[in-house]
Order: C-alpha cells, then sequence, then structure tokens
C-alpha cells in the first residue's frame, strides 16, 4: 500500500529585485506608502503595504504582482510576509500604484500589469514616472477598467486622496487638504510646532508676569480691584491677593 502527499508549494517573497532603481523612485514609493499608512493608521480595516508580493490564486505561485503600493479595505493592518488573497477573505487590493523607473516599459505598465490588475479585480490603478511626468489612472467600470481623462485634480472615489503635480512632480492631497510629505519632513514639521509651542508658552508666561507687576501700580493710581481685574483681563481673586489688608 502507497500513500502520496501533495507537495508543498512555495510562495516566493522576493524576486531579488530592489525596492526601487534609483533615489527618486524610492522617495515616491515611500511618500506614497507612509501617507497611505498614516491615513488609515486608526482604521482597524485597511491594510497597505509597498513592494509585497500578491498572490491571487491558491496553488499558482508563478500568478503575482508586488505593487510599489496597495491597499486593502476589508483587511486589517499588520505584518505580512505576501499577500495570499484566499488567505484575506478573497478580497483583491482595491488601488495599487506603480511608480515608473527607467527599467519600466511602458507596454509593462500599461500592458501587462494593466490586465493582471484588470483581471484580478483592482478598483483604481495609478502609474506615475518622475522622469517624464506622466500621470495616468483607471478606474474600473464593470469588469474592465478604463482610462481616466483627467489626472490633475482628480479625487480617488476611494481613498479620497487628490492628485496635483508641480510641474513634473506628483503631489498627493490628504482628504483634510494635508500634502504627503516623507517622514524627515514629518519630523521637521513636529520640530517646527514643538518650538512654535514653546514660542508661544514663554509668550503667555511673559504676559503674565507682565500684568501681575502692573496690578500694583495700577492699584496705586486709585483703581478698584474690580476695575484693574477688567484692565488686565485677570480674576478678581488675583487682583485681591496684591491689597494690602491693613489699608
Amino acid at each position: 500500500m502507497t500513500s502520496s502527499t501533495t507537495p508543498e508549494i512555495i510562495y516566493p517573497e522576493s524576486d531579488g529585485l530592489p525596492l526601487a532603481d534609483n533615489t527618486v523612485q524610492f522617495r515616491l514609493i515611500t511618500i506614497i506608502v507612509w501617507g497611505l499608512a498614516d491615513l488609515y493608521k486608526d482604521d482597524p480595516n485597511v491594510f497597505v503595504a509597498g513592494d509585497l508580493f500578491w498572490y491571487p490564486q491558491y496553488r499558482q505561485p508563478w500568478v503575482k504582482q508586488a505593487p510599489d503600493a496597495m491597499v486593502v479595505f476589508g483587511r486589517p493592518p499588520g505584518d505580512r510576509r505576501s499577500y495570499k488573497q484566499w488567505e484575506e477573505d478573497n478580497i483583491p487590493p482595491q488601488v495599487v500604484f506603480e511608480i515608473a523607473s527607467p527599467s519600466n516599459s511602458i507596454t509593462e505598465l500599461e500592458g501587462t500589469k494593466l490586465e493582471f490588475y484588470t483581471q484580478f479585480g483592482v478598483e483604481e490603478y495609478y502609474v506615475y514616472n518622475p522622469d517624464t511626468g506622466r500621470l495616468k489612472g483607471w478606474l474600473r467600470s464593470g469588469k474592465i477598467l478604463t482610462p481616466i481623462k483627467l489626472m490633475e485634480g482628480w479625487v480617488s472615489p476611494r481613498l479620497g486622496v487628490r492628485f496635483e503635480k508641480e510641474g513634473k512632480e506628483l503631489q498627493l492631497y490628504r482628504p483634510d487638504g494635508e500634502r504627503f510629505v516623507t517622514p524627515i519632513e514629518i519630523r521637521a514639521q513636529r520640530e517646527q510646532e514643538r518650538q512654535r509651542a514653546e514660542i508661544a508658552e514663554e509668550e503667555r508666561k511673559t504676559i503674565a508676569q507682565q500684568q501681575l507687576a502692573a496690578i500694583p501700580k495700577l492699584l496705586a493710581m486709585g483703581l478698584t480691584t474690580a476695575q484693574v481685574a477688567e484692565a488686565l483681563s485677570l480674576p478678581l481673586d488675583t487682583v485681591e491677593q496684591f491689597v494690602d489688608p491693613s489699608s
């Protein structure tokens, strides 16, 4: 009597290629992935990833893509070694981004990958080439992804993110109007906010000291405690502490 076992299917986690071919491409991928992750950081039902293999079909590891950025609504955030769709309630990424590099061809991005994303359920597909400034998008209509006529000013139906260009450079804006920025820019913004808060606190302390210093002078001029409190926008009991009980 013989027995047989089904051989284990290996789903590679890497193709051995770098995330990006150059610093420009890497910076843009980072901005998009971290911007989207920040946008949905408090949502337990949105998964955001970058350069992660997506396997849409069980036992077919050769059928795969690794979008530069992808968003999956209906799945929890968290680490994954790959996105195996059959383990994720069979939910495909609804939104994907590709940032072109010199090694990418239009045939690859607007042919092979477009066909893949069309076949396997992507709702929105965006391609940007930082070298040429070329920005294109496709939106699902029934079973196909149809080209978006005008991308500048376009707002993603799923994300609420607005696409703009400054010259050739792509800019993405959150639904609240904030621009997607790099982690370095985020730290710089936070440092500026901290410095502004410190300056505001010092100014508040200075004003408070000046107000307290003015109380005895105004009382000496004959103003009542109520008048001084009103003039300096201070509580009455604060002014009354400066009144000599023996006077």
